[in-house]
């Protein structure tokens, strides 16, 4: 008999933002997926980091996921460990990212499917989606998302919020609108499996889902139907993994997180998102509390990245003997570039200065918040060097917290904040700082 786990191929590390105690993989050889897939967790997640890549990158890098996956899989069969996979490919609930890339590619190395499922509703984050449309919750009111400023990325862009002209748009025609089948609320609130089991030849579905329960109760028909073999793939935001795990609530409140805190010791903020959520909440944190501002100049990079990588540790490290959290920020706005080719290596560059930043931030520093996702995957898999970390939980609303491991060369057991760029209230930042800061001895650190 099968057991079944769910497998989320995550394009940046903010897909765990509503589970816990699940692992998240910056590495995928075969013997880490085996570890991960034995792991008593019911998912957990490969962090690919593809939405900062371009589109051949992206390929290239979810074929290698896949076939290192079969082959793990393989191995676990070959010890009588049958593992009948649901294969999550999880990306941004405002549609940005490689589709459809990423599930052309699964659907190759782990298909055939019977059918693969747009589901992007985000609930923590205002994202839900109702007689097809895509949404975006503003001041209350939901706003086609083709409508906002995401549908204006300069790498992802779109124009439509109607989910299967979505779908036309972004296969080019491949797949027609009018091909596309709709779950609307009445039929996911409903009795869904009869429909779910006659699906086949991975024809592309769009899900409805208002809140929680939405999705719970399809949930529980999606994995009757594996159950009965049918074979499915998901390309969706977090909120459908809650309903997929099932899990129990997190064994650690939200307001207790600062209990992680090392010694009791200031953090270090690392922001490398430029969204405008991002913006006002870095102006609230620096409005309302003693954090002390330390910006990465990105046009100075142009001349070379010593020296800015210099300046900024000189001045984190004197915040951090004072005692005082500091913030490391890129500076603010988005540049504007000829071709989307020049567009990522200039991030990538900036990517790279943070991260030797990070590998050389104070030891002795109490925790860390990484605000936005690539520049989390890049601090977990780059700056810190983890090849593994578990999920302790979310400090807010969509902000998970993991821990280093306690043999960590440099900074053992030290939790990490994965802090979304376009997530939270203008003062969730803010409040995150708070909860960590309770714990805080307001001492100047005597540590490098």
């Amino acid at each position: 008999m099968s057991e079944t786990r769910i497998i989320v191929i995550d394009d940046d590390p903010t897909g765990s933002q509503t589970v816990h105690s699940c692992l998240l993989l910056t590495r995928w050889g075969a013997a880490t997926l085996v570890e991960a897939l034995k792991d008593p967790s019911p998912l957990f997640f490969v962090l690919s980091n593809t939405r900062g890549m371009d589109a051949v990158r992206a390929a290239d890098t979810t074929r290698e996921i896949c076939r290192n996956l079969r082959g793990a899989l393989k191995a676990l069969a070959e010890e009588g460990r049958v593992i009948n996979p649901l294969v999550v490919s999880r990306s941004d609930s405002t549609l940005r990212g490689h589709y459809p890339v990423e599930t052309d590619v699964i659907a190759q190395e782990l298909g055939p499917f019977d059918a693969h499922f747009l589901v992007p509703a985000f609930f923590e984050g205002g994202r839900i989606t109702r007689e097809g449309v895509h949404y975006l919750m503003v001041d209350g009111k939901p706003v086609p998302v083709h409508q906002t400023e995401f549908a204006r990325d300069s790498v992802f862009g779109y124009r439509h919020s109607f989910l299967p002209d979505y779908v036309e748009e972004k296969t080019r025609g491949r797949l027609r609108a009018a091909a596309v089948r709709r779950f609307g609320l009445d039929e996911i609130r409903g009795d869904p499996l009869p429909r779910l089991l006659a699906l086949s030849g991975n024809t592309c579905c769009v899900v409805d889902a208002e809140r929680q329960s939405d999705l719970d109760g399809f949930a529980v028909a999606l994995r009757e139907a594996a159950r009965q073999g049918r074979r499915f793939l998901f390309r969706s935001g977090a909120s459908l993994l809650t309903a997929l795990a099932g899990l129990p609530p997190q064994p650690i409140a939200p307001a207790r997180m600062g209990q992680y805190v090392r010694r009791g010791r200031a953090g270090v903020i690392v922001m490398g998102s430029h969204v405008p959520t991002s913006t006002k909440q870095l102006e609230h944190l620096l409005a309302h509390t003693d954090v002390a501002p330390v910006e990465l100049d990105v046009n100075a990079l142009d001349h070379g990245a010593e020296a800015v990588k210099a300046e900024v540790l000189k001045r984190v490290n004197a915040a951090h003997r004072q005692g005082r959290t500091a913030a490391i920020y890129t500076s603010r706005g988005e540049r504007r570039f000829e071709t989307q080719t020049r567009r990522l290596a200039f991030g990538e560059l900036i990517s790279a200065c943070l991260m030797d930043v990070v590998r050389n931030l104070p030891a002795g520093l109490g925790f860390l918040i990484s605000k936005g996702g690539i520049t989390s995957n890049e601090v977990l898999s780059t700056g810190l060097v983890l090849r593994t970390a578990r999920v302790l939980g979310q400090i807010l609303p969509g902000c998970s917290v993991v821990r280093c491991p306690a043999d960590h060369p440099r900074f053992p057991d030290l939790p990490v904040v994965i802090f979304p760029g376009n997530v939270g209230s203008v003062d969730a930042l803010t409040q995150v700082v708070r909860v960590l800061a309770r714990n805080s001895q307001a001492t100047p650190a005597q540590d490098g």
